[in-house]
C-alpha cells in the first residue's frame, strides 16, 4: 500500500487546486495521506480536510518552528482538541537547532509538553528533528511513548538505530532522490526497509525531477518509492508492501481509515 505519510495538503500553496491535489493523488495510487499540523492555528484546517477527503488522516501539535509564535495555553488547547477528536498521532512536533538555537528552552518545552500528551493518550508522534538528533533521543528516553515517524530523517546511521530501537520509523521522501544526497540515500540503502516509510512534506522537499523552486505533491510518491526501490535492487512492489505495512505499524488509527474510491468534490 502507498501511504504518504507526511503532507500538508492544507498548505496555502494548494489553496489554487486543493481537490485536484487529492484526487490526482488517489489516481496515482497513493491511498492514504496523513496531514500533520503545525500550530494551533492550523487544527480546525487540517481536521476539516479530512472530513472532506475520506483517504486523509491528521495529526495534531505544534512545529518547533512555530513556537514562537505559540501561546502557553496552546498545550491545554491541544490536549482538549485529541481529547475530543481522533487524530492518528501528535504531530508535527520536535526540535529545529538549524533554524535557530536561540529559542531552543522554549522547542523543549513545547516538545515534553506534547511527548505528555502523547503518553496520556496512547498515541505515537510525528517528529521534525533538524540538527538535534541526540537532544531529541535524550527526551523520548525521559517521556516514553509509543513510537512514530522520525519525518524526513537525515541524522547518522547510529542515530537511526537509537529511534528505530525506541519504536520508531525513519521517513523518507524527495531529498533521497537526488543523486548527490549521499549521506541520505546511503541511509535509504543501508538500514532494513522495515524501518523506513515513505513521504513527501508536499508542497515541500520537491524530488529531483520536480526541482527545487518546485510544488511537491503527494502524487510523486509512486516515483519516490520507485527511487528507494532502485537504491536498493528490489521490485518497487515490495517497497510499497513493507513500507506501507510500516506506516500501518506506526501509525495504527491509520488502519481504520476507510479508502473511498474518490474524493469529493
Amino acid at each position: 500500500m502507498l501511504i504518504d505519510t507526511h503532507c500538508h495538503l492544507d498548505a496555502a500553496e494548494f489553496d489554487v487546486d486543493r481537490d485536484d491535489i487529492a484526487q490526482q493523488a488517489l489516481q496515482q495510487g497513493v491511498a492514504k495521506i496523513v496531514i500533520p499540523a503545525i500550530a494551533r492555528d492550523n487544527f480546525d484546517a487540517v481536521i476539516a480536510l479530512c472530513q472532506r477527503y475520506k483517504h486523509c488522516a491528521y495529526a495534531l501539535g505544534i512545529h518547533p518552528m512555530y513556537v514562537d509564535s505559540a501561546a502557553i495555553d496552546d498545550i491545554p488547547i491541544l490536549h482538549a482538541y485529541v481529547k475530543q477528536n481522533n487524530p492518528v498521532a501528535i504531530g508535527e512536533i520536535g526540535l529545529d537547532y538549524f533554524v535557530t538555537k536561540s529559542n531552543a528552552a522554549l522547542q523543549t518545552y513545547f516538545f515534553t509538553e506534547q511527548l505528555k500528551i502523547a503518553r496520556q493518550f496512547d498515541l505515537p508522534v510525528i517528529l521534525h528533528v533538524r540538527h538535534a538528533v541526540d537532544d531529541i533521543l535524550k527526551y523520548l528516553r525521559k517521556h516514553q511513548v509509543v513510537g512514530g515517524i522520525a519525518h524526513a530523517f537525515n541524522g547518522s546511521f547510529q542515530q537511526a538505530e537509537q529511534l528505530i530501537a525506541l519504536g520508531f520509523k525513519l521517513g523518507f521522501g524527495g531529498a533521497m532522490t537526488y543523486s548527490r544526497a549521499l549521506k541520505i540515500r546511503e541511509l535509504a540503502t543501508r538500514l532494513p526497509l522495515e524501518a523506513i516509510v515513505l513521504e513527501t512534506d508536499s508542497p515541500d522537499i520537491p524530488p529531483e525531477w520536480v526541482g527545487v523552486k518546485g510544488r511537491n505533491s503527494p502524487s510523486e510518491l509512486p516515483k519516490i518509492a520507485q527511487v528507494l526501490a532502485d537504491l536498493r535492487q528490489v521490485n518497487v512492489s515490495q517497497v510499497l508492501d513493507i513500507t506501507g505495512a510500516n506506516a500501518l505499524k506506526a501509525l495504527p488509527r491509520l488502519a481504520h481509515l476507510c479508502t473511498p474510491p474518490k474524493v469529493l468534490h
